[in-house]
């Protein structure tokens, strides 16, 4: 059954499949994050302003990121916000639900508690909400028709612009260091590693940044164009995305307080620890999504 919307038909049974998918990428992509420890007592206990602050910086992450893989192809502004907001939402349910559902919400908590937790497992439950199409989506029935010919699907067919790509790295960032950045490890390694070690992940990081998406020949991997030196790709590309993926963990770590009270050293040795899985996902992000 389909109504018709904004001059369009609306597609309801493909719409509510986004929505199912949606759910489903909340709890693939925010799993982790939902039994880990330091997230509850984060939520408990971390700064209202900056718990605020990422509430609203992942509104405009959810917006702009649902006009290329939002539950249904959008064309409008109006529709990516709508799409935004039913990301969130879905974030927010699945996360109380799975707290609620392990015991990590208890009637005898207070409510200053209880939404806290809520409300910082929601940012990574709604970028997986709206990542939940482009992973899960059907391919057999979504993608083809029965004479084997390709949908007009945004998320296959869209072209991605420069600054998209810079973004597609940076959801990509955010979202694999907020499954990293509450955890104690971090700072025990800050204090375990050497100026060498530093240099060694920093090396590292950008090695496999820049072979993930032009060396390795993984799926949705780029090839260079014909006549464009080797080089052209690594600074264009690689070594933006490795400046977003440190900027994005200095944020997150500064969000989590895991860097108060520390030295400026081991401020810096912290973000270049984060910034390996920070890489890691913005050079993944450029792949799938």
């Amino acid at each position: 059954m389909s109504i018709a919307t904004s001059g369009r038909d609306f597609d309801t049974s493909k719409f509510f499949g986004g929505i199912a998918r949606g759910i489903a990428g909340a709890l693939l992509f925010a799993l982790p994050m939902l039994m880990t420890m330091e997230m509850w007592e984060l939520g408990v206990y971390m700064d209202r302003s900056r718990l605020l602050l990422l509430l609203l910086l992942n509104i405009p992450l959810l917006i702009v990121l649902s006009d290329r893989v939002g539950f249904e192809e959008t064309s409008t502004w109006r529709q990516a916000i709508r799409d935004a907001s039913i990301a969130y939402a879905l974030g927010i349910l699945s996360s109380a639900l799975i707290l609620v559902a392990i015991g990590v919400i208890k009637e005898d908590q207070s409510t200053h508690e209880i939404i806290g937790m809520i409300a910082l497992q929601a940012v990574p439950a709604s970028i997986g909400a709206m990542l939940g199409r482009s992973q899960l989506g059907g391919q057999s029935g979504d993608d083809h028709h029965g004479d084997g010919s390709a949908d007009d699907d945004p998320v296959h067919e869209r072209e991605t612009s420069y600054a998209g790509e810079l973004f597609l790295m940076a959801v990509g960032a955010l979202f694999l260091n907020l499954n990293v950045a509450p955890t104690e490890e971090m700072i025990l390694l800050s204090y375990k590693m050497t100026p060498w070690h530093a240099l060694v992940i920093i090396v590292g990081s950008l090695a496999a940044m820049h072979g993930f998406v032009y060396a390795l020949s993984f799926r949705g991997s780029h090839d260079l164009a014909e006549g464009t030196p080797s080089w052209h790709a690594f600074v264009r590309f690689t070594l933006p995305g490795y400046l977003i993926a440190g900027l994005i963990s200095a944020y997150c770590l500064w969000t989590f307080h895991r860097t108060d009270d520390m030295g400026s050293t081991q401020i810096l040795m912290i973000v270049v620890i984060l910034s390996f899985p920070g890489a890691i996902g913005a050079a993944a992000a450029r792949l799938i999504l």
